[in-house]
């Protein structure tokens, strides 16, 4: 079956219909499911963990107890046992480079002084307590695991708390448990969906309480995220993966064909766009892409993927394929082009961004060390990439001395009766009341 990938001429018109066409993929598009995740929500916080068990065996076809919710050092080291070497080789190899690239986002307390008694500063603390939800069942994602939680144990989070959908037959994927032992996650429960976010949300008697939810997930975990914002915080509501390739005449369409596919594959909602100047290569990678389709063991998911949000976009230069780009604000976006450092100096707009042929998506996805975590659905406008930043939290230090206030108290009574606070006001003036006038 040939699917020939749509080609089309980049204009306001096709720009802004593709535009809306990407906007219904956003979690926030699906309400009809919030009210089922809110009742889910609802019965974890009134009955706790009999609520899990549950809904394990609704959802997950598992049996799961309060004996068995916990994953014990028994079933991690039955799980070493049952990858292969070069898996734990790789594991390990992926760890170290994505530790080191997280390492140089680490942020520290400061503080000035000033003669006159004044200091100034920020303290810079890790949050004490992280939930990490990671996707199961019939898939494995051990790679999810390593960028949600490596972040969090650079910053010097405490307790790293992993839920994650057991199988039917109660056991967690092996390659998820030693990634996560390898990255050091202090707790694994087997419990997945809406109930596993309430849980870390509100606690249980088996699970405590986190202070903040991170981790990708399907539409009941996006929206169940959503609903307990506040109580504690997250990370961000992700939508479907994505991928913009610009690309240019000098571009490999063989390269380029293979990369929108790897996005593709991932389900029917992801998105996978070209935007070249040269309708020689559009036509190219058109021809390529049906190709790999035939080999490729996850075609009907692609094609799907490809049918609903795949486009190849001709523009008249590289200036509106870098303004159309930039107001796509895509998850990934690769540059194939001639000068790409160049191209990347002018997108404001992306969640990890690709330079040259050799810089494709999967690099990111498992190896590099930046964070495969990324704003989706337009958010990189505003949002940006997973890291240490997420584990943090920053107190202000204000300090000063009664030489320091006295020249500028007079300045903050004024400022709060123009507020309509005498209290305020009170409350800095009462320090000088017995001074003479």
């Amino acid at each position: 079956m040939i699917i020939n990938m749509r080609i089309i001429e980049l204009n306001e018109s096709t720009k802004n219909n593709i535009l809306e066409n990407l906007l219904k993929r956003s979690p926030n598009q699906y309400r009809e499911y919030e009210d089922q995740v809110a009742g889910i929500i609802s019965d974890v916080k009134k009955r706790g963990d009999e609520a899990l068990f549950e809904y394990s065996l609704r959802f997950d076809k598992a049996t799961i107890t309060k004996e068995t919710i916990r994953v014990t050092e028994e079933e991690i080291a039955k799980a070493y046992e049952q990858i292969p070497p070069s898996t734990l080789d790789v594991i390990r190899k992926s760890i170290h480079n994505i530790e080191a690239y997280h390492q140089k986002q680490k942020q520290y307390s400061w503080f000035d002084s000033e003669p006159n008694g004044v200091i100034l500063g920020q303290k810079v603390t890790a949050i004490d307590a992280v939930g990490v939800y990671v996707p199961g069942g019939k898939a494995a994602y051990p790679s999810s695991v390593l960028m949600n939680v490596l972040p969090a144990k650079v910053a010097g989070v405490r307790r790293i708390a992993m839920t994650t959908p057991p199988g039917a037959d109660g056991n967690v994927n092996p390659g998820t448990l030693v990634a996560a032992k390898e990255a050091g996650v202090t707790e694994i429960y087997k419990v997945g969906g809406a109930q596993a976010i309430a849980a870390l949300a509100y606690g249980t008697d088996s699970i405590k309480k986190v202070d903040k939810i991170v981790g990708p997930g399907n539409i009941y975990v996006a929206l169940a995220k959503k609903a307990v914002y506040g109580n504690v915080s997250i990370d961000s509501i992700a939508g479907p993966s994505e991928i913009l390739v610009i690309a240019d005449e000098t571009a490999n369409p063989r390269f380029v064909a293979a990369d929108l596919l790897s996005q593709a594959e991932h389900d029917e909602l992801a998105s996978s766009i070209l935007i070249t100047t040269s309708e020689s290569l559009a036509k190219k990678v058109s021809d390529e892409i049906d190709g790999f389709l035939e080999v490729l063991n996850r075609s009907e998911i692609i094609r799907a993927s490809l049918d609903n949000y795949g486009y190849i976009l001709v523009a008249k230069n590289l200036s509106e394929a870098i303004d159309t780009a930039n107001e796509i604000a895509s998850e990934h976006l690769e540059i194939m082009t001639k000068n790409a450092f160049e191209v990347m100096t002018k997108i404001k707009n992306a969640g990890a961004i690709f330079i040259g042929e050799y810089s494709s998506e999967p690099l990111g996805d498992y190896f590099a060390g930046p964070n495969h975590v990324l704003p989706t659905n337009g958010t990189a406008k505003f949002f940006s990439p997973l890291s240490v930043d997420d584990f943090i939290k920053k107190s202000s230090i204000i300090s000063y001395s009664r030489e320091a206030l006295f020249p500028v108290y007079e300045d903050i009574v004024t400022f709060a009766k123009a507020e309509g606070l005498t209290a305020h006001a009170n409350s800095i003036s009462v320090r000088f009341e017995n001074d003479e006038v």
